[in-house]
């Protein structure tokens, strides 16, 4: 944009030659001219010189304004790279196992560690050798008895600990009920050594020995 100034002496330019135009001896174009040229120090001038100063600042501000408020435009890989890194857990929410080098395993039913056979729950195999070492200390030679006291028991139970007859009796001496061997031990439902030890009272206060047992079971089916 021109000046103000500018634009009177351009206006006082093309007025002298257009009353130069008009009279030739130049007498319009000299008066004309004092008169326009006197425009540029003239109150109307100075009002045009401050109108335009003022339309300069606004356009400057309008544009401040404008890039101001244009939003910031960020590209998704620069969210990315500004997101904090987060290390990924063990999202097994529900319990955790140790490791399999001999660690219990939780589990995950809620019922605590899991289930497993008892230790004194013996073999059939292991239940033999537990009743004949036992034999001696309730009087039976194992010399004279074993093979009687192991022939009832086989009958009986197969020397399975948790031997169960339909009419109720259990373990490897088939105690009627259960709860009798209770006497000898709190876990007589799983402890062979337990019920090895209550059949082998029960034999020495019923029969005398296992072969007087064995007999019984012979002629009437049980003992």
């Amino acid at each position: 944009m021109l000046p103000a100034a500018a634009i009177a002496a351009v206006l006082v330019a093309i007025v002298s030659v257009v009353s130069y135009l008009v009279s030739p001896d130049g007498s319009g174009a000299g008066t004309l001219s004092m008169a326009l040229g006197g425009l540029q120090n003239s109150k109307s001038v100075t009002l045009l010189a401050q109108e335009r100063q003022q339309i300069v600042t606004m356009n400057a501000a309008a544009t401040t304004m404008s890039v101001a408020a244009k939003p910031a435009v960020v590209s998704p890989s620069q969210i990315e790279a500004q997101q904090p890194q987060t290390s990924s857990s063990d999202t097994s929410s529900g319990t955790s196992s140790s490791d399999s080098t001999g660690g219990t395993t939780s589990d995950t039913s809620g019922g605590g560690v899991n289930d497993a056979p008892a230790a004194s729950a013996a073999s059939p195999s292991e239940a033999q050798s537990i009743a004949k070492s036992m034999m001696s200390s309730f009087g039976f030679s194992p010399d004279s008895q074993w093979e009687c006291l192991d022939e009832v028991w086989t009958k009986e139970s197969s020397w399975e600990y948790d031997a169960e007859n339909p009419s109720g009796a259990y373990g490897i001496p088939q105690s009627l009920p259960a709860s009798k061997m209770a006497s000898d031990g709190p876990d007589y439902m799983t402890n062979a050594t337990t019920q090895i030890k209550w059949g082998l009272g029960y034999i020495s206060s019923t029969y005398g020995t296992p072969c007087d047992a064995w007999a019984h079971e012979v002629n009437d089916g049980w003992y």
